[in-house]
């Protein structure tokens, strides 16, 4: 029986998403848990996120969690979620800039609270359902109609020009939803929120085997 593991930082809506996993798992087996030895012996890794990313950072490194992360990413499937996803970046100016995994280029950068082109006011945190489009073709993009509609909740975002932008979405600004590179694939959204659209990507995670099943994707390369 393959195991799933649910990344347990203190942070994050873990139970929520371990119910959602098992929803969609037929034989896989998902466990919650912040002990290194149990999440090196996982199949597949899940890091799940909310909160502020100076705390997440912070706990990871206090846990050894971060090299746990590091580690994974290059022999099985990993699936980044909201705040999950922003920590993989190099840095964040949240929290009057944090330093962050560096497994892909990027900065974090706040929400501005300004007006879109019909002059309504953008709200800050980016609250609700919005539309997600894929830029390329993925094993988790399967059976999700492009442009379908995910459930999100953050204040911060990636910018449309980091590295490994497998999806993008509009808030006043075009901003990455979801990143992609080798066994990596994660999303601002929250699956495990985002009803039938979210459990099919669920779903794809639980059973991609990681590089060996990626198309034409993004290019991008963890870094080493």
């Amino acid at each position: 029986m393959s195991r799933i593991a649910v990344i347990d930082y203190g942070m994050g809506n873990l139970h929520s998403i371990a119910k959602a996993l098992e929803h969609v798992s037929a034989r896989e087996r998902v466990i919650i848990s912040g002990a290194p030895e149990v999440l090196r012996r996982a199949d597949r890794l899940v890091f799940p996120g909310v909160g502020a990313i100076a705390d997440c950072m912070s706990e990871l490194q206090r846990l050894g969690l971060d090299e746990v992360i590091r580690e994974a990413v290059r022999t099985r499937p990993v699936l980044g979620i909201c705040l999950g996803m922003q920590a993989l970046l190099e840095n964040s100016d949240e929290n009057d800039g944090v330093s962050c995994l560096g497994l892909l280029r990027g900065r974090i950068r706040r929400f501005d609270e300004t007006t879109d082109a019909a002059g309504r006011r953008l709200r800050v945190p980016h609250m609700g359902w919005n539309q997600v489009a894929p830029l390329a073709e993925h094993p988790l993009w399967a059976g999700i109609d492009p442009g379908s509609r995910f459930y999100f909740v953050h204040s911060y975002y990636a910018p449309a020009d980091s590295e490994g932008v497998a999806a993008t979405t509009e808030h006043g600004v075009r901003f990455a939803s979801a990143l992609a590179a080798d066994n990596l694939f994660a999303v601002q959204f929250h699956p495990e929120k985002s009803q039938q659209a979210g459990l099919a990507l669920l779903r794809n995670f639980v059973h991609w085997d990681g590089e060996m099943q990626r198309v034409a994707g993004p290019r991008a390369a963890l870094a080493r």
